[in-house]
């Protein structure tokens, strides 16, 4: 065959290749297209769910295939929640709030324990965790079978909890905050309005931990878990014998977390800003 009829027929079949490879790429490509993300989602509620990108909708508004929410309202709606304690009234928003990235930080969410032994595994997304510490959480009930409010759906990382605080993730927290000791029976707003600031309400509950308060308060070796608007707080020495001189209070009942109280024989660790 002579060489020009040859280079001709290596040419064709060269383009005939190239344009094959371009529609099988093409099929691969459209094959990607179809390929949806699947959502979790909550199955608790009797009208509304949320799904794990933080959307809350009700039954008929997911989609029956992705199972995400269709109809996209606010995102990591904290929509009958308490910002300060970290409870809401609704599960189902409960989860949609603890899923921004700005509350729950996902290093520490999947460092607690799923239950209270010490062989319990650990949450393993930030999903999981939301999901379960919204459920259930020993904080938001007394005597086993009633709550202490109606915002007993939440979401804080435990007291004192497994999750632990080292110095860095507690700086990262209370960046750009101000901690301040207050004077004896003065309230927080009090506080940080003398250094012409505000109290931050959402700072207390990472104020409200034994670590913490040994940092600033120095609780003479002793961290006592009570139930008080003032907390967390350390105790003046000169108070009755009954009331601990010396020590520091924590609130297990994080929904009394506030920036208004005060206690006549302590001295309150101040968010400020």
């Amino acid at each position: 065959m002579p060489k020009p009829r040859l280079q001709l027929c290596f040419t064709i079949l060269h383009l005939i290749l190239i344009q094959f490879a371009s529609k099988l790429l093409a099929i691969r490509k459209d094959i990607s297209l179809q390929q949806k993300y699947t959502c979790r989602n909550t199955v608790q509620g009797r009208n509304l769910l949320c799904d794990d990108n933080g959307h809350v909708c009700d039954a008929l508004s997911v989609d029956p295939q992705s199972r995400c929410c269709l109809i996209k309202g606010e995102q990591f709606s904290c929509q009958g929640c308490n910002l300060v304690s970290q409870c809401c009234n609704t599960y189902e928003f409960c989860v949609s709030c603890c899923l921004n990235p700005l509350r729950t930080q996902k290093e520490q969410a999947l460092r607690v324990k799923i239950a209270k032994p010490v062989t319990a595994g650990t949450y393993s997304s930030v999903f999981d965790f939301c999901a379960g510490r919204c459920r259930h959480n020993s904080e938001s009930v007394v005597h086993e079978n009633a709550y202490l409010s109606d915002f007993h759906h939440c979401f804080s990382l435990p007291s004192n909890s497994s999750a632990g605080t080292n110095d860095a993730i507690l700086e990262a927290r209370l960046n750009g905050i101000n901690v301040v000791v207050g004077r004896q029976g003065e309230s927080c707003d009090s506080v940080c309005k003398s250094s012409g600031q505000s109290c931050v309400p959402n700072k207390l509950l990472v104020l409200n931990q034994c670590e913490v308060m040994q940092k600033y308060l120095s609780c003479n070796g002793s961290c006592l878990a009570s139930i008080g608007a003032d907390q967390p707080a350390k105790v003046v020495v000169d108070a009755p014998k009954n009331m601990n001189p010396g020590a520091c209070l924590y609130t297990r009942t994080q929904a009394m977390l506030s920036c208004e109280g005060s206690h006549r024989h302590t001295k309150r660790l101040c968010p400020c800003a």
